[in-house]
């Protein structure tokens, strides 16, 4: 998969100090711009923290990249998907928890009807709440996202990029000019 970027925290932070991230833990995680049959996306709003992102999170062990996302996007979405594109692959290291966090992202379709979501306990602490709205809005409320939490600030500079890249991506195989 194309590697779109890699974000540090001197990238989001400017007056922090690049710093050795050889010993960072290796996370794997697979998100979606997940399409439903109206044409609009999927987008979690993290109302504890004021941010919205990408449905999807950690793929487990002994998971590929695609049965993660599968996984997390019934439990985020309630919906059974199908994976159409890749989109790409971001990088991000997170100084505060000594973590690199290696996101992969596709375009992916709902399958049949939209069912009951699955949050995770800290996903409900986090109030995480489902919205769908189309590709142009998801791009603006992101980027209007005024995060109150150090994830929060990494988690909207990637999933602008992904959905801005999806948007690129779309309008190539409508055969429509950036």
């Amino acid at each position: 998969m194309k590697l779109l970027k890699t974000f540090e925290d001197k990238d989001i932070f400017p007056s922090v100090k690049a710093i050795n991230h050889a010993d960072f833990r290796e996370r794997l995680a697979a998100r979606a711009v997940l399409f439903d049959q109206d044409k609009n996306i999927a987008l979690l709003h993290v109302t504890k923290y004021n941010y919205h992102k990408l449905p999807g999170g950690g793929v487990e062990e002994g998971e590929s990249n695609e049965q993660g996302l599968s996984r997390e996007l019934l439990e985020e979405t309630g919906c059974k998907t199908e994976i159409k594109e890749e989109i790409g692959e971001i990088i991000e290291y997170r100084d505060k928890y000594k973590i690199k966090n290696d996101s992969f992202c596709w375009i992916a379709e709902v399958i049949g009807e939209k069912e009951a979501l699955n949050f995770m306990e800290d996903e409900v602490e986090e109030g995480f709440e489902l919205e769908w709205t189309s590709l142009s809005e998801a791009i603006r409320k992101i980027g209007n996202d005024d995060p109150g939490d150090y994830q929060g600030f990494f988690i909207k500079q990637r999933d602008l990029l992904f959905l801005k890249e999806a948007e690129k991506l779309i309008k190539e195989k409508n055969g429509e000019r950036s």
